[in-house]
């Protein structure tokens, strides 16, 4: 008993941990208005500045997507807390649009790094029988910590001095704490092997793991474009067609689809992981409907019910895919393949937000948002009936 209580003590601190790096990636979402006020760039900036952090993600994850399960656990998540801080100094010292493409570009290292080692690690410290748990915990952390950042940094805009500087600070100070938590926590990883002897590995899942792998990956793909695209553009879209000018409620907007996925990963525990990425798909489907009617008569309440119920629908596909896909994966190519799924879903934010800054300028935002939507309409709706024809298997 006290070593299962030892053990959860350890999956949730690591949770936190795996929580603080993922607020930082999303700390500059309600603030892009103010850069593009101080250095005068375009809304097809914002989403490039955007982009820059899930391209380097992909990189990080094509690149290093199985060092951890070499080196350990600990000293690659050490190097991703090492890159937040990085970044929170970039943007601290930001006078020029190049500080935030380099602050990006190491915010998307630290996320690239932790996104699969992290996941795994919670994982791992839990105690024995406690995988399921444990795998919602980490979710939960990945997700809730992406909801906490643009909160935290609305709220710290809005009602505190030095809305560009005060949450990096703070960001900061959070990553200190977290890296002296994780010195303490154990080491997952039993049989280490020495740095030179870990090879970049393309992308790809061993043959036990395909069929979970290709529904999980269409679910993932098309929650994350949805979350791209509502990130990266709805502070934009609330300050020019709503009016909406308090940095609080923009970043509580783009909070509320994040802590909406989690709820949605709550659920699965009650539907069941097959039927979570079909229902997953059909609840994207909605927000997707809510997000092109509150683009079509600019109202608020209907942002925020996209903002819910595709978040809900995210965490449901979300967690289910990832549930499949750890469950199927051998324990010494568990984090690969882990990464290679974090891969498809960050293609699904970075090409679709590129996409609505570039016909931002010719049609304007609210038409480019309802050209996202058509096309993602057309693709969950495909995903969804494959997902039911083919649902995906929890058990090889």
């Amino acid at each position: 008993m006290d070593g299962d209580r030892r053990g959860w003590r350890e999956c949730l601190l690591s949770g936190a941990v795996f929580a603080v790096c993922m607020a930082g990636t999303t700390l500059p979402t309600p603030l892009y208005g103010l850069y593009q006020e101080k250095f005068g760039f375009s809304e097809l900036t914002v989403t490039v500045v955007y982009a820059v952090y899930a391209f380097a993600v992909i990189a990080v994850l094509l690149l290093t997507g199985n060092v951890s399960d070499a080196v350990g656990r600990r000293p690659v998540l050490l190097w991703g807390l090492g890159f937040a801080a990085a970044s929170a100094v970039c943007f601290l010292c930001a006078t020029g649009l190049g500080w935030l493409y380099v602050g990006r570009l190491f915010s998307g290292l630290s996320a690239g790094l932790f996104t699969g080692a992290a996941t795994v690690y919670v994982i791992e410290l839990a105690p024995d029988g406690g995988t399921s748990r444990a795998t919602f915990v980490a979710t939960a952390a990945n997700m809730g910590g992406l909801g906490c950042g643009p909160l935290l940094a609305g709220i710290l805009a809005q009602y505190a001095p030095w809305p560009l500087y005060l949450p990096f600070v703070v960001h900061l100070a959070l990553v200190t704490g977290s890296a002296a938590v994780l010195l303490w926590l154990p080491e997952a990883v039993r049989e280490r092997r020495p740095l030179s002897t870990v090879r970049p590995q393309r992308p790809g899942v061993p043959a036990p793991v395909r069929k979970v792998f290709g529904p999980a990956a269409i679910a993932s793909f098309v929650g994350f474009a949805l979350f791209g695209v509502f990130t990266s553009v709805s502070p934009a879209f609330l300050a020019e067609s709503l009016d909406v000018d308090n940095h609080a409620v923009s970043g509580l907007v783009v909070a509320l689809a994040f802590f909406s996925s989690t709820a949605g990963q709550l659920l699965v525990g009650r539907v069941g992981l097959e039927r979570s990425l079909p229902l997953g798909c059909a609840g994207l489907l909605a927000g997707l409907a809510l997000l092109a009617g509150a683009l079509h008569w600019d109202l608020l309440s209907l942002v925020v019910l996209s903002a819910v119920v595709g978040g809900v629908g995210q965490g449901l596909a979300f967690r289910g895919a990832l549930s499949a896909v750890a469950r199927a994966s051998p324990a010494d190519r568990r984090a690969s393949v882990i990464s290679t799924l974090f891969v498809v879903a960050y293609a699904g934010i970075s090409v679709p937000v590129i996409g609505v800054g570039v016909l931002t300028g010719p049609i304007g935002l609210e038409d480019a948002g309802l050209v996202f939507i058509a096309c993602m309409t057309v693709l969950v709706s495909t995903a969804g009936v494959y997902l039911l024809l083919r649902p995906a298997r929890t058990r090889t």
